[in-house]
């Protein structure tokens, strides 16, 4: 589920939210997407990259698949596999947000301490 802003940004949904994290959460499935951001790649290609199994790297594509990182689609008789640029910005935003959060009690507190000085 998409959640609206009253300006009409796309906000993450909490599910959203924990797949993209959760998929992040592992080193391999970052490289992956790292390499999928820069260039198409089949899962072939990924799969040679790594030392584990096919089965094991399909396996890493579809969690980032499923978190919206990446899409496949058909070339041939490949899955060439892209990183989804829009889904890591809309992790910024949110991120982004959460920054603001602490940006803003910080000034609060950097205000409190000024009027104890005076």
């Amino acid at each position: 589920m998409v959640v609206h802003t009253s300006a009409g940004a796309a906000e993450l949904s909490d599910d959203e939210v924990d797949r993209i994290f959760r998929a992040l959460a592992d080193a391999t499935r970052r490289d992956i997407l790292r390499r999928t951001l820069a260039g198409e790649a089949t899962v072939s290609e990924l799969a040679a990259a790594y030392d584990m199994s096919f089965a094991a790297v399909q396996k890493h594509v579809a969690v980032l698949e499923g978190a919206g990182l990446v899409t496949k689609h058909p070339k041939g008789r490949e899955r060439q596999v892209r990183g989804n640029p829009e889904a890591i910005r809309r992790a910024q935003v949110l991120l982004g947000r959460y920054e603001q959060i602490w940006r803003g009690r910080i000034e609060r507190l950097d205000a409190l301490l000024a009027e104890d000085i005076d």
